[in-house]
This record gives C-alpha cells, sequence and structure tokens, in this order.
C-alpha cells in the first residue's frame, strides 16, 4: 500500500515511536522509508553579550549526524531500503514546512509523526509541529501519540513479584 514513507524525527522518544511504527510498516510494505531530521535555527530578535547561536545549531547537527548512525543501523538490520536526510532550518522556513517540503521532495505517499500531545498554554507556546503538518499536507499523515506503546497501568504483582 505504501511505497515511499517518511517519517519526522527528533531524538526524542515520541519521534523514536514514530520511527519505530514507520519502520514497520516500511518492513511489511516493503517500502523505502526516509527518517528527516532538521536542524533548528531559530531567529535572534535580541543582541546578548556572548551569545553564541552557532553553538546551538552545531549541536543539534551533531544529534542529527549521530541520530542518523543509528537509525540508518536499524534501517539495515530490518532490511528496509533508506537513509536518514537532515534538513536546516532558517527564519522564513518553520518545522513543518521543511517536513512537507521533504515529503514532497520524496514523493512519499505517506507521513508519519510523533505527537507530544500538549494541550493549554504549553501548546499555545510551543505550537504544534504535527498539527501544523496534518493541516497542510496533500498526503496521509500518520500521527503516533506520545503514550503510543506504553502501557496504561503497570501490571499488579504479589509478594514474591509475579504477576497477578
Amino acid at each position: 500500500m505504501f511505497k515511499r514513507i517518511v517519517v519526522a524525527i527528533d531524538g526524542s522518544r515520541t519521534s523514536r515511536r514514530a520511527f519505530e511504527s514507520a519502520l514497520e510498516l516500511a518492513a511489511t510494505h516493503g517500502a523505502v522509508l526516509q527518517p528527516y531530521y532538521v536542524v533548528e535555527n531559530a531567529p535572534v530578535y535580541y543582541d546578548v553579550p556572548g551569545y553564541d547561536p552557532s553553538i546551538l545549531r552545531d549541536e543539534l547537527a551533531a544529534e542529527g549526524a549521530k541520530l542518523a548512525g543509528e537509525l540508518n543501523a536499524a534501517m539495515k538490520q530490518r532490511g528496509v531500503q533508506g537513509a536518514v536526510a537532515i534538513g536546516e532550518g532558517s527564519s522564513v522556513d518553520d518545522v513543518a514546512k521543511l517536513v512537507l517540503a521533504a515529503a514532497t521532495a520524496f514523493n512519499a505517499d505517506l507521513l508519519v509523526m510523533g505527537t507530544h500531545g500538549r494541550k493549554g498554554f504549553q501548546r499555545l507556546i510551543l505550537g504544534s509541529v504535527a498539527e501544523r503538518c496534518m493541516r497542510q499536507a496533500t498526503l496521509p499523515v500518520l500521527l503516533i501519540p506520545a503514550a503510543a506503546g506504553v502501557d496504561e497501568a503497570p501490571a499488579s504483582k504479589d509478594s514474591k513479584g509475579q504477576p497477578v
């Protein structure tokens, strides 16, 4: 059904769950998988003595390279074709716009993303890349919630540590 899948990754547990889901889909459908990582370059609106935005940018780029190595190895182990792609943000392009452009450039037929499920003030301040992608996408988007794969409650155990 799906032959070209893009999955947005950022190093979080939520994006790792999204990657695992996309990897499973790719393995099941024989699809090519492209995990996509964005190095964000936040605009600097103020002048602070000693502040060097390139330090954060370099750390994010290093995180992306490390993540690429790990995820490329996981894909190879599962026999899934593809490779991690890394994009770089600017003050003009937000992450959602870059993710959708990457999906278009890859000719993807599915976009997989994790969603943190923020509400209220956090959502207002932090926004939602997943929501913006979902609203603007021209391809199917599969959202993997932060709680996916996490048990609701730990199993009860008796005094000997055995499940009941």
